[in-house]
């Protein structure tokens, strides 16, 4: 076995309006505003828990890869339209009302806390850029 030191630090979610993904993470979720940086949609929004400095959600606008086809910004644009892009697992001590939090933010709501066949209750809500924002309860 190999000795690492490596945490995770950041993970991307895509984001086609930057202030509605912005109020989203920060006012519904709670979230710190770590950094802001570009200009009109072309926005890396850098969030996080207050309590947890080390670990982020870098939300970036999904055509700025240079190294992306058209057909691919048209693949991406699609997936993110129906919820199928991108995706983050969350996880809190009291679902019930982080849920009640974040829906009382007018989050679209996927699924209402439930208790999963495999062991886990979780709830799910979509970010404003269609990505799945899944949040389970921890035991």
């Amino acid at each position: 076995m190999i000795d690492m030191d490596i945490t995770i630090h950041t993970c991307s979610l895509p984001h086609t309006d930057p202030d509605a993904s912005l109020a989203f993470y920060r006012d519904a979720l709670g979230f710190e505003v770590r950094s802001d940086v570009g200009q009109g949609t072309m926005r890396w929004i850098t969030v996080g828990p207050a309590d947890q400095p080390g670990t982020s959600i870098l939300l970036a606008p999904p055509a700025a890869d240079p190294g992306a086809t058209e057909d691919e910004r048209r693949t991406i644009t699609e997936m993110m339209a129906k919820g199928t892009y991108g995706w983050i697992l969350l996880a809190t001590r009291d679902l019930d009302t982080t849920f009640e939090k974040v829906q009382a933010g007018d989050a679209e709501v996927v699924q209402e806390p439930t208790e999963q066949p495999y062991g886990i209750r979780d709830c799910a809500f979509r970010d404003p850029a269609g990505n799945l924002v899944r949040i389970q309860e921890l035991r």
